[in-house]
């Protein structure tokens, strides 16, 4: 039987990356597609060949890896780059994704999607949807801490994504990260339970 699939998702600086920790502590196997997206365009990735073919020299760094603050600059800049970047590694990200939770052994496993609301394309494959939710305030003040980037900029990023809003109203399930890291992991944990409780007998 296939494994089930709960998609992770979560504006920036809502707490993905720590719900996910928790998640593969727990024995869950967790595929993140960003992760995948890294391994994609680091040094003679898989993407770097289309992607120098696609972008020219400049978006290659001398190690073959992707030059991100190049590319970031133009995407950020450009509707029309974006969607070029997006047309190569978005399927190469599907593949590798659907290969590995075909590899996954478990009741379940975890794949991170920080955009899966606004694409779509990975909602068919999922068992159940869960958000890591908090304050708008304290994304802004997480994301400033953590990348010190200005209120503007990070307001940028947080407006190209789902509102807040949009995210909770399609969620099924929710996990609110306003608080500590403790009070994160014990949210997971009882997610964790639930799930198995929940999907481990599900046709």
């Amino acid at each position: 039987m296939p494994i089930k699939v709960v998609g992770l998702t979560g504006g920036i600086g809502s707490g993905k990356s720590a719900a996910a920790d928790r998640f593969a502590e727990l024995g869950v196997p967790v595929i993140d597609t960003d992760a995948i997206a890294h391994e994609l365009t680091g040094p003679c990735g898989a993407a770097m060949p289309a992607l120098e073919a696609e972008f020219g020299a400049g978006a290659v760094r001398a190690d073959g890896a992707l030059d991100r603050g190049w590319m970031r600059e133009r995407v950020f800049a450009d509707a029309g780059s974006r969607q070029r970047l997006e047309s190569v590694l978005h399927p190469l990200i599907r593949r590798q994704s659907e290969a590995r939770v075909a590899a996954a052994r478990g009741p379940y496993c975890v794949l991170v999607v920080p955009l899966l609301f606004e694409t779509g394309h990975y909602l068919p494959m999922l068992a159940r949807t869960l958000l890591v939710d908090c304050e708008e305030s304290v994304q802004l003040e997480r994301v400033m801490r953590r990348n010190g980037m200005d209120e503007k900029a990070v307001r940028a990023i947080m407006a190209a994504q789902c509102s807040r809003a949009q995210r909770r109203e399609r969620a099924d399930d929710i996990i609110c990260n306003n608080d500590s890291l403790a009070a994160l992991r014990l949210q997971v944990d009882a997610k964790h339970d639930y799930y198995l409780a929940s999907l481990a007998d599900r046709s």
